[in-house]
């Protein structure tokens, strides 16, 4: 049947060897991987100008480097070599994980003709190519694969052995894995080096063994994966095999298409018509496209003539508008169908998308809107033109829907959350010689900016003016620029708008200045005196409609009309550090009563040290930091500035340097807790757009609430931390970019003509443990369709505060020119297949320019080689140090802490062990670490059938718990998963069932620990600590407190988490039909269990979880 080289699914101690004859085979063979691969790296030299050493494993058309075949411990020497293009933010190189040198893809798919179905894929298996089989000892051979002209076997050559025994039968094949999804690829040495997306598996054999492969390319992969996919599911009716493209859903509305369009009747029209047409169809595809593509085919055909025949225009229409991915997705989700019925989306919406509460009309309605033809809609199914219209609708937009609205408690304090801020709001240009603009005010407040500058002079005929002082052409009117700021104020958000004055005037216009500001904004002014009796500023929510004046103010105990304030004049500071008499001596200013009776919670003072501040600074007061003042600080204070910001508002403005109006890093302020970091709107970039991709959660009201670990009155959190973050369980980010859409040709560019060659970097910004970034490789010359296929993991230890980047540049010789970006926070990323809306430069929507991504985040990595698994359980012990607790030295204090330990182990272990099954399950089910477990029950129901069809399992509810129950005889490699299984829900089952009792512990500690937290310092200076030492037990407490309220949320999650499971877990085995059949009493009593689980999750929300 199959050849020796099928692994079995079973550990690796139990696999025997391959015989003799069949190791000889392979050996003669092995050299056979050298010259290809080196070939490839001498081709790839033409254009990347790196070398081939330590770069070949990387070459998208060749999965290996020459190393790597001969030598493991080189390849990863060479693979450790590679370090990847530094390109636009990301500084520190300690962060640049797997990096991946300029390559270019050579691709080994014809250019000419698309993959558009399943013919197209048999007929590309049955002209063979050349695959690499991985054994389990580690090594990789080279072999030519093709599909037999009758569709039966699957054969390869070179091979010692009779040609009978050197192929596969397809009617022994049960499942086609996508993917390093097998014990093979787990033990193998070299797979780190081998892709993800271009490694597939045939499981075949009653022992469930495995030929395992790597394509050249994921195009050849998907290929091979979907033809055999069709092949197995239509072995049945063999004489079907090769259903005609003609007999498609798709072909079927085609002609009805052209024949509406073909008024003549005769089967045929202008060729002028038929682009149009098909342009029409698709707005993005190029007329000068079109038009070769009808001469290809017509040239193919030996045809001289200008008139396109119907089958001709079919031809042309799918080979131009199938994506070759989207296809191969749409095969994958329908079970090798050529369309989606509402079923398929529907498992295709839960499995994937991660759409809750989706129901069998929903699908239908989707199918309604998205259906090309009008039978599709009737029929209700989906096919590929519908499908791919469905993935380009907002419906699949990354940007999760939820967090379009405002979905943040907005009661907390004002210092509590990040504010949208602008900086010196009235430049459109340098700070220099720009000139003031009412636009800037305008782009501002309608980008929802709640915190503008107003820097107000003297003006002709006592009206005050606002104006650059370094260029003073072209002022405005004060007048006119608040009666714009009262109009717009509120137009994209009802929350606060803080307006810092910038106070030039003389006492005289100070006054018009008041005058014009309460008659314009009347009762909007918030001029409410402050209460003493209060310890935090007011929430946005009670500020809501507010303005909110930022600025000097006079002393409330002094009864006087006017007085001398400091000055902080930002822009005359530009004149006075170009001046050769620079002096850093503050300057003095008169100012009214009346103007300062506007300024109530924000009144502007000077920052001197964090220890001053803490013991003097009102919580109305604010301190404004330069960029250089502030960075200094973040580096050498990252604690106290964290601890500082939660009580008080700090605003941070750009480098006086920065004429230009260049920006800073706001991610740098963020991570200290800063609120208001300014930003020069005018001038684009990569710092704008985190700022702008930072403001667009919460509704885009320019309020986002800070994580709790930079809020609660007592916790601890280092801005500069490059690990862990106590009491936060570590995320991994799964991303795989698939294709880009009509890119376009970089501005400037005239170089290469129309020609791109595009490539993409994702950045992750955050805390700098979490900074990094990764590229793909470069496609060559395409625009249009480009497909990468790349897979990437980042592992993101603070994921409230981490935001994700998509940058597509074009790989030129002298330097990369950017083509499109996209930037949007990690929280509010939606897992599964997504279409990224591009951005240009400026941070404009490109119409029709998108990536296609999937997206996964998992509480872990999961996978890792059998063989290493003792390392990786080293690394996560290591990694546990989030959960650790930390000695203060104060004996009563530790004593109480000490408690926390146990139940602190046992939450960890019982979250951990839960994952640790689940990934098990995963992992026995061929699935990757990402998969739901909805997708493992699917998979599972497959295997679990008996020859007549009937489920050879069946779901037994104990005590709401759904375990699986074999009905007769398992094989035994079916035993294993389902004592996986088995091993998961009572892991589960224990997480559930004990969680509170372990969530109290950990709480009473946590209260407990808390009483001591005001006489903290008397107990230190009891146990003879001061100085460094008293400062490092406080540390130390905040450090316990933080780890235990988070770990007590962490385990509370994992319970909600694991009530869920059970509950998916239930509904996937009943809607694939392993209740029992023909009992109703059975259904009746899952659906009491489904019941009782609901009641279960709800009565624990409402308790103590």
């Amino acid at each position: 049947m199959a050849e020796a080289a099928g692994s079995r699914e079973q550990p690796a101690a139990g696999r025997a060897p391959p015989d003799a004859a069949h190791r000889a085979e392979e050996e003669s063979e092995s050299a056979s991987l050298d010259a290809p691969a080196a070939a490839a790296g001498r081709r790839r030299e033409r254009r990347s100008g790196v070398s081939a050493v330590g770069t070949a494993e990387r070459f998208p058309g060749s999965s290996l480097g020459p190393a790597a075949a001969s030598d493991p411990d080189a390849s990863l020497l060479e693979a450790a070599k590679a370090t990847p293009r530094r390109s636009s933010i990301i500084k520190d190189p300690s962060n640049q994980k797997c990096g991946r040198k300029k390559t270019v893809s050579f691709s080994s798919m014809p250019s000419e003709k698309k993959i558009s179905s399943a013919s197209d894929c048999i007929s590309f298996m049955q002209a063979g190519c050349e695959l690499k089989k991985v054994r389990p000892n580690s090594r990789i051979y080279n072999r030519f694969f093709t599909l037999d002209p009758d569709l039966q076997a699957l054969r390869w050559e070179p091979s010692k052995k009779d040609l009978e025994k050197a192929k596969l039968d397809i009617s022994a094949i049960k499942e086609i894995r996508l993917g390093k999804n097998t014990e093979t690829f787990r033990n193998n040495g070299l797979a780190d080096q081998i892709s993800e997306d271009c490694a597939l598996s045939v499981i075949h054999g009653e022992n469930y063994e495995s030929l395992d492969l790597v394509a050249n390319s994921a195009d050849v992969a998907n290929i091979w994966v979907s033809g055999l996919r069709y092949l197995v599911s239509r072995s049945k009716q063999p004489l079907d095999l090769m259903e005609s493209s003609h007999n498609t859903p798709r072909f079927a509305w085609l002609k009805t298409v052209f024949e509406a369009a073909d008024v003549d009747g005769n089967g045929i029209m202008l060729e002028d018509t038929s682009v149009e047409l098909i342009k029409k169809l698709n707005p993005t595809l190029k007329e000068s496209k079109i038009r070769l593509k009808f001469k290809e085919i017509q040239k193919s055909k030996e045809k001289l003539t200008t008139r396109v025949t119907k089958e001709e225009f079919c031809e042309a229409f799918s080979e131009l508008c199938t994506r070759p991915e989207v296809y191969f997705l749409l095969v994958q989700i329908s079970k090798n169908k050529e369309y989606l019925d509402a079923n398929d989306l529907m498992l295709f919406l839960e499995a994937e998308q991660g759409v809750t509460h989706i129901t069998e009309e929903m699908c239908l309605d989707i199918i309604r809107r998205y259906e090309l033809s009008q039978e599709g809609r009737l029929k209700g199914f989906l096919a590929i033109d519908g499908f791919t219209q469905y993935l380009l609708s907002p419906e699949c937009d990354i940007f999760d829907p939820e967090h379009k609205k405002i979905v943040q408690d907005m009661t907390q304090p004002l210092s509590h959350y990040y504010i949208n801020a602008s900086h010196n709001t009235y430049l459109i240009e340098d700070q220099l010689r720009g000139p003031a603009d009412i636009n800037g005010y305008v782009r501002a407040l309608k980008m929802s900016c709640r915190s503008i500058e107003l820097d107000v002079c003297d003006g002709p005929d006592n009206e005050p003016i606002i104006c650059n002082r370094n260029n003073m052409t072209s002022p405005l009117a004060f007048r006119n620029v608040i009666e714009v700021i009262n109009k717009l104020a509120f137009f994209a958000s009802e929350y606060p708008l803080i307006l810092c004055l910038g106070n030039h005037c003389s006492v005289q216009q100070q006054k018009v200045v008041v005058q014009h500001m309460r008659r314009i904004f009347g009762n909007k002014l918030y001029t409410e005196t402050p209460l003493s009796s209060e310890a935090y500023l007011p929430s946005p929510e009670k500020l809501k409609m507010k303005i909110i004046v930022k600025g000097k103010k006079l002393p409330c105990d002094q009864d006087i009309l006017e007085g001398e304030v400091t000055d902080e004049d930002e822009e005359a500071e530009i004149s006075r550090r170009l001046s050769e008499n620079f002096t850093r001596e503050p300057k003095l200013i008169w100012l009214c009563r009346e103007l300062s009776d506007l300024v109530s919670l924000c009144k502007s003072v000077q920052y001197k040290d964090f220890e001053t501040s803490m013991k003097a600074q009102n919580y109305w007061e604010m301190c404004s930091f330069s960029e250089a003042e502030a960075s200094r600080i973040a580096n050498e204070y990252p604690e106290d500035f964290v601890n500082y910001n939660k009580k008080f508002l700090s605003r941070v403005y750009p480098s006086t340097m920065r004429i230009d109006s260049s920006n800073l890093n706001p991610q740098d302020f963020w991570n200290c807790g800063c609120q208001i970091v300014a930003m020069n709107y005018q001038t684009p970039g990569p710092m704008m757009d985190l700022h702008t991709g930072w403001f667009l959660q919460n509704g885009g009201c320019g309020y986002v609430l800070r994580p709790s670990v930079m809020r609660d009155e007592v916790s601890y959190f280092s801005a500069n931390t490059k690990g862990i973050v106590p009491g936060v369980s570590p995320q991994v980010l799964h991303v795989k970019i698939i294709s880009g859409q009509n890119f376009p040709k970089p501005k400037g560019a005239c170089a290469k003509g129309d020609v791109i060659d595009p490539y993409v970097c994702i950045e992750i910004h955050g805390i700098p443990a979490d900074c990094t970034e990764q590229r793909t490789k470069t496609v060559q010359q395409n625009s249009d369709n480009p497909i990468f296929d790349e897979s990437f993991e980042f592992q993101i230890n603070l994921p409230e505060l981490a935001m994700i980047r998509f940058v597509v540049l074009d790989d030129d010789y002298i330097g990369d020119e950017f083509i499109g970006q996209y930037t949007i926070p990690l929280e509010c990323l939606q897992p599964g297949y997504r279409h990224i809306p591009l951005r240009s430069f400026v941070g404009d929507i490109m119409e029709h320019v998108t990536l296609f991504v999937h997206i996964a985040i998992t509480n872990r990595s999961g996978g890792g080689k059998a063989q290493k698994r003792s390392l990786s359980v080293r690394i996560g012990k290591k990694a546990r140090e989030y959960t650790m607790l930390r000695n203060t030295g104060l004996k009563i204090i530790d004593d109480i802490f000490k408690l926390a330990v146990h139940p602190l182990r046992e939450a960890t272990d019982m979250r951990e062990n839960m994952q640790n099954a689940m990934v098990s399950v995963k992992e026995l089910c061929g699935l990757p670490p990402i998969a739901s477990l909805k997708q493992c029950i699917l998979t599972l129901s497959s295997r679990l059938v008996s020859s007549d069809n009937a489920p050879s399992v069946t779901l037994s509810m104990k005590d709401a718990f759904p375990y699986l129950e074999p009905l007769g005889t398992v094989p035994d490699v079916q035993k294993k998963v389902l004592a996986a299984y088995d091993l998961m829900i009572q892991e589960s089952r224990v997480l559930i069932e004990t969680a509170d009792i372990t969530h109290d512990k950990i709480v009473q500690c946590q209260k407990a620990g808390m009483e001591f937290h005001e006489e903290l310092h008397n107990l230190g200076t009891k146990e003879g600590l001061k100085g460094r030492k008293l400062s490092k037990a406080i540390e130390s407490f905040a450090w316990n407190i933080t780890v235990l309220k988070g770990q007590g949320d962490l385990l509370k999650n994992a319970k909600n988490e694991a009530l869920e499971n059970m509950k998916q877990i239930q509904l996937a085995c009943l809607s694939c039909g392993l209740s029992k059949t023909g009992s109703g009493h059975t259904d009746a009593k899952s659906k009491r269990c489904l019941e009782a689980i609901q009641e279960k999750d709800t009565g624990d929300e409402n308790g103590r979880l």
